[in-house]
């Protein structure tokens, strides 16, 4: 690798992490305010400017007119110049690596994200992706669950029962929603054919979404016969890649290791300063790349869609176009967390768990099935592919019986009862 390569891999860091990805952290802030504020018939922040009137000014300045816009900038100070208090009971050196450990994992998954095509400057071509690899979905799996370790590692070293049991509930369910992500995304990938991100995001430039196939080589079409059965084990993968995405960074509704009602303030309580700041950080870091990953996987990625993407891709700079493109889609979607947070209620943690284990894993143990039987009926025989139907429904009656017998005769009988 030249020097040149080093430095082009160093700039792509610093630009799609800092520049892209940590900024749409305070940005979220800031929707998820006044999105809260508009569902609650509130009006949210709307004064906090640049402080003109420090220096003899008669009002603050307001960004493009619209005041509020600097209240994450004004939170991140308050919390930046806050006592940073440290309990003389606490276990210290996992006390103090506790919140890095949160923020880091979701920063170094950015890293397989592809944000757009490959732009030319100088002759030299850029993929805006920092680590193209083969093994993109599997990386990211593998580093954000990093972040399971600095939640638990939260709750045990406060030494304090509230946190202590935030740790312990975040550890089984982002152990758990963690299989229910796995087995999504596997028809995806049987479709594609592909574990590379960028490859996958082509495929559907060129032929369109996975979930809006209506374009082929730049020109409109009609999805193809297969394209249209497969519509329904991508459907089913994506619901629940989604929700499994809200449960695993701890959002509405799933926020249970951190519920206020019942904990406190769950695994962070005995946080304050910039400690605290890193799993605020953490959480909607992981919510934007938690996002990306949605986005990559059954939206496109960074394609416009609808045929514009060979004309754009063939500019030099047309990775940037695409770059906003896949920003639009991302902020889209984050709005999208805010609106779920602020309009579903919590739930119960055995009803958590029991949307894991027991739904959502059969769910997609035969979507997957389902996926590979699809994928595969042109090449089998009106004999194989019945038998394979048949199979299919047997297993699933069978997962089914499973599921229903294995529940405690009490909530069979409560069930019953609300009916």
């Amino acid at each position: 690798m030249d020097i040149i390569s080093i430095l082009i891999l160093l700039a792509k860091i610093v630009v799609l992490t800092f520049v892209v990805t940590i900024p749409l952290v305070p940005v979220s802030v800031y929707f998820e305010r006044r999105f809260a504020g508009v569902i609650q018939d509130r009006v949210g922040p709307n004064r906090v400017g640049i402080p003109l009137t420090l220096f003899g000014a008669k009002k603050d300045l307001q960004l493009f007119g619209i005041g509020g816009l600097i209240q994450p900038m004004a939170d991140g100070v308050k919390l930046f110049l806050k006592e940073d208090f440290t309990p003389s009971y606490v276990r210290k050196a996992f006390y103090w690596l506790a919140p890095a450990l949160t923020l880091a994992p979701a920063l170094i998954s950015v890293a397989a994200i592809p944000f757009g095509s490959p732009i030319t400057i100088a002759g030299r071509t850029i993929p805006l992706v920092i680590a193209d690899i083969n093994v993109g979905p599997l990386l990211i799996f593998a580093i954000a669950s990093l972040s399971v370790y600095g939640i638990t590692l939260a709750g045990w070293s406060s030494n304090s029962k509230y946190p202590f049991i935030g740790g312990v509930r975040s550890t089984a369910q982002m152990i758990s929603y963690e299989i229910c992500l796995g087995l999504s995304i596997i028809p995806v990938l049987i479709y594609f054919g592909e574990l590379n991100l960028t490859k996958i995001v082509q495929a559907q430039a060129d032929n369109g979404w996975l979930l809006l196939p209506f374009w082929h080589d730049g020109k409109f079409s009609m999805p193809t016969h297969d394209q249209m059965l497969f519509w329904i084990p991508a459907f089913v993968s994506f619901i629940i890649f989604t929700i499994s995405v809200f449960a695993e960074t701890n959002r509405m509704p799933f926020d249970l290791p951190e519920c206020e009602t019942e904990l406190v303030g769950g695994y962070h309580t005995e946080y304050s300063s910039m400690k605290f700041a890193l799993f605020f950080m953490g959480e909607y870091a992981a919510m934007v790349v938690g996002s990306a990953l949605v986005i990559t996987l059954f939206l496109g990625g960074w394609s416009l869609g609808f045929g514009f993407d060979k004309a754009i891709s063939d500019m030099p700079l047309g990775g940037l176009i695409h770059l906003l493109v896949f920003v639009a889609k991302l902020i889209v979607f984050i709005l999208f967390f805010i609106l779920v947070r602020w309009t579903v209620p919590r739930f119960r943690y055995d009803q958590l768990m029991k949307l894991g284990w027991v739904v959502f894993f059969e769910a997609a143990l035969v979507n997957v099935f389902f996926a590979a039987l699809i994928i595969s009926a042109p090449y089998l025989t009106y004999t194989i592919l019945g038998l394979g139907a048949l199979l299919l429904v047997i297993v699933t009656a069978a997962i089914v019986w499973v599921a229903r017998i294995s529940e405690p005769p009490g909530v069979r009988t409560l069930a019953a009862n609300a009916k």
